[in-house]
C-alpha cells in the first residue's frame, strides 16, 4: 500500500531522516519506533505532505505522491493524527469530525451546522450520520456536543482519530496515539486500533509504549538517528541486538 524508497530530509547540516526504506502492506498494523529524535514524526510529515523530502520517493497504492500537498494526499486516501493535538477547540466534538469529512462531501459542513435539522440536504444528513458513527466508534457518542477544548486529553486523542477517519482514509497514520494514557487506557487504545484495522483501514503508527506496540503490530520498523536499523515481526525486533542497544534496553 505504501512504499518509501531512499527517503531523506535534511534541515541545513542536520539530517533528520536518512535514506529510509519502508513498505506497508494492505490491512496491516505497522509500527515505527525509535528513541526521541529518531526521525519518526519527520517520516510521518514526509509521507503526508507536511514536509517535502530532500531526496527519495513516497508511493501510495502505486502512485508517486512525493512532494504532493497535504490536502491532496488526504484526498488520495491518507490521513493522520498529530503528537501535539490539533483540534478546533471551540467547536464541538461532532463539528470537529464534520470538518474532517469536508473532502468527501458535496455540501458545506458549516451549512449543516447552522441550518435547522429539517432544512438539511441528504448529503448533509449523511455527513452528520457518519460523524455520529465515528464518535461512537471511538467512545465519544456521549460527548457529541461538548467543545473539544473541554474534553480530557484521552478524549481529545480519540476525537482526533475520529476526525482523521472522517476523511475515509485507506491508510491512517497515528502519531503517539497513547501518549499520556494510563495502562487501562492503553489497552483500550489497543482495542480501538484493532477495530480500525478490522474496518479495512491500514494503520501506520509511531508509539513509545512498547506494550502497545508489541501487542498490536504485525510488523515493526526501528529508526535511530534518522536511519532504519531493524525491521521485522514484534518478536524479531524484540530480540534484535542493535534495537536492544539503541532503544528497548531493559524493557525488552
Amino acid at each position: 500500500m505504501l512504499a518509501v524508497a531512499g527517503l531523506t530530509k535534511a534541515f541545513g547540516g542536520y539530517t533528520a531522516v536518512a535514506d529510509v526504506e519502508l513498505a506497508v502492506e494492505p490491512g496491516a498494523i505497522h509500527a515505527v519506533i525509535g528513541p526521541n529524535g529518531a526521525g519518526k514524526t519527520t517520516l510521518f510529515n514526509l509521507v503526508t505532505g507536511v514536509l517535502a523530502p530532500s531526496a527519495g520517493r513516497v508511493v501510495f497504492e502505486g502512485q508517486d505522491v512525493t512532494g504532493w500537498r497535504a490536502d491532496r494526499i488526504t484526498a488520495r486516501g491518507v490521513a493522520r493524527t498529530f503528537q501535539n493535538i490539533r483540534l478546533f477547540r471551540e467547536m464541538t466534538a461532532i463539528e470537529n469530525v464534520m470538518v474532517g469529512a469536508h473532502c468527501r462531501t458535496s455540501g458545506a459542513f458549516l451549512a449543516a451546522v447552522a441550518r435547522l435539522p429539517w432544512r438539511l440536504s441528504p448529503g448533509e444528513r449523511e455527513t452528520i450520520r457518519r460523524a455520529d458513527g465515528l464518535l461512537e466508534l471511538v467512545g465519544l457518542a456521549g460527548r457529541r456536543d461538548v467543545a473539544a477544548g473541554e474534553l480530557t486529553l484521552v478524549e481529545q486523542r480519540r476525537l482526533e482519530i475520529a476526525r482523521a477517519l472522517a476523511t475515509a482514509p485507506r491508510l491512517l497514520l497515528l502519531d503517539e496515539p497513547a501518549a499520556g494514557m494510563t495502562p487501562a487506557e492503553i489497552q483500550e487504545a489497543n482495542r480501538l486500533i484493532t477495530r480500525i484495522r478490522d474496518r479495512g483501514v491500514t494503520v501506520l503508527l509511531t508509539e513509545h509504549h512498547m506494550s502497545l506496540v508489541m501487542q498490536v503490530s504485525d510488523r515493526i520498523t526501528v529508526l535511530n538517528y534518522g536511519r532504519k536499523i531493524a525491521e521485522g515481526s514484534p518478536e524479531q525486533v524484540r530480540r534484535d541486538p542493535e534495537v536492544l542497544a539503541a532503544y528497548l534496553g531493559a524493557e525488552a
